[in-house]
């Protein structure tokens, strides 16, 4: 494999590794920005060519965007779309509990699991907590380097013939997820629940949080360790979380990297990392918010007021995504010839959903007859994908969510196994291409033909 390929993507496995929840990557993303000459809207009063700035909501929604040389009442903008939260499961408000002498937060999946994936394996907590007196607090319980980590427990198969015989959807019920915290007692014969009064000292006693500062805290239980190469090869990445940090970490490398070339590119260009995706894109973080169209208002009537509506129809863009890489064990609910394959390069797909087409995006062929020539013109290894036979299913993206808008878009990302998994797998060489298809896209005047 090249070393300069192996090195970035050794980036890419320590990004995933490190940054577990919405909050980490907007804090990453911050800092690479910064340390490639991007500010913040905040520290301009009006934007102009060749300005690199930033916008970020709630610590959990980042946009930024060079400035480009062309008018964008005409031309528009070139725009990349990620979601940077993954399925997980999520801490309670009132979770801790003792029961026979072993201490537990209780827990909420978080967006599409299979439950049975997520107990017998190790855990962390990543999160914050927010105190009454406005001090915010980072924590990481129980991931690599701590000394310690966290399980849900499940049932021996000498007595599972109730669990054994169920659905593999209610194999393990929505109830039993819950964390095992500890098991020391406090020295305190009086307390009724001596074990979680242990786990609440710990806590104070270490990170100053206590018992009703639940209730202002998101705590999310994610897979512990680090993510690794896989295979004797090391072609592949396993890791969690990689539905959608894959592409949203190859749409931020190729917008800076724009940037680092200190030439402003034609049309302004973006990169854009949103919330909720997994749970229907909703809430004030999630790309059916608000800001995401605030913000491309922003961008577009500085200095010059335009009419908003004209560029949203000149604007276009890829939704950052990935997509089910065929997998020849389950062959039987993919169509072969159609569905993406696990290092045939970068993925597009110019339709959605399930079923009839229901609930997605179809892009139009004007669209994707431009960034095919774009990529052809860059020498971007794509593939083309449609996820799932018509009757099985499918999936959906934000693009769904932003055609509402006018805006040409279409999915394009990096194949995947194991979607949804604590454990997913992509391959280096997706990845790759994938950083380049996006770099070519967000650089091209994509001349489109009516």
């Amino acid at each position: 494999m090249e070393i300069k390929k192996l090195m970035n993507i050794k980036n890419y496995i320590d990004f995933i590794s490190q940054n577990k929840t919405e909050r980490e990557c907007v804090a990453f993303a911050e800092c690479e920005l910064r340390n490639h000459g991007f500010k913040s809207r905040k520290e301009f009063d009006y934007l102009q060519s060749g300005d690199k700035v930033y916008y970020k909501n709630k610590d959990k929604n980042i946009a930024a965007f060079i400035i480009g040389k062309q008018g964008i009442r005409a031309k528009g903008l070139n725009l990349l779309g990620a979601h940077i939260d993954s399925p997980r499961l999520d801490v309670k408000t009132q979770p801790l509990y003792e029961d026979t002498g072993m201490g537990y937060f209780d827990l909420q999946y978080y967006g599409g699991i299979k439950k049975y994936q997520w107990t017998a394996r190790p855990l962390a907590i990543h999160g914050v907590v927010c105190k009454l007196d406005g001090t915010k607090i980072p924590v990481k319980f129980g991931d690599t380097g701590s000394g310690y980590t966290f399980c849900i427990t499940d049932l021996l198969p000498h007595l599972d013939k109730t669990q054994a015989d169920r659905k593999a959807s209610e194999t393990i019920k929505g109830e039993k997820l819950d964390l095992l915290l500890g098991t020391v007692k406090i020295d305190d014969k009086e307390e009724k629940d001596p074990v979680k009064a242990n786990i609440l000292k710990i806590l104070k006693d270490q990170y100053n949080i206590e018992e009703d500062d639940f209730l202002s805290a998101e705590f999310e239980v994610v897979p512990a360790g680090e993510a690794t190469f896989v295979g004797l090869d090391k072609s592949m990445v396993g890791g969690y979380g990689q539905d959608d940090r894959v592409c949203a970490w190859t749409s931020l490398m190729a917008l800076i990297d724009v940037a680092d070339e200190n030439e402003v590119p034609e049309r302004t260009c973006g990169c854009v990392l949103v919330d909720k995706e997994e749970v229907g894109s909703i809430c004030a973080t999630g790309s059916e918010s608000r800001w995401l169209e605030d913000v491309l208002a922003d961008v577009t009537v500085q200095p010059d007021h335009v009419e908003f509506g004209r560029i949203l129809a000149n604007t276009n863009m890829l939704s950052s995504d990935v997509s089910a890489a065929y997998d020849p064990l389950y062959g039987e609910v993919s169509n072969k010839e159609m569905t993406c394959k696990l290092g045939g390069g970068f993925m597009l797909s110019k339709y959605n959903g399930g079923r009839g087409k229901g609930g997605g995006a179809d892009a139009n062929p004007e669209f994707i007859a431009a960034v095919r020539k774009t990529l052809n013109d860059a020498g971007t290894k794509y593939q083309f994908d449609t996820m799932g036979k018509v009757d099985v299913g499918g999936g959906g993206t934000i693009a769904s969510i932003v055609c509402r808008l006018n805006i040409n878009v279409m999915d394009a990302g990096v194949p995947v196994l194991n979607m949804h998994s604590p454990m997913e797998i992509t391959h280096v060489d997706d990845i790759t291409s994938t950083y380049e298809g996006y770099k070519a896209f967000l650089k091209s005047d994509l001349t489109i033909f009516d």
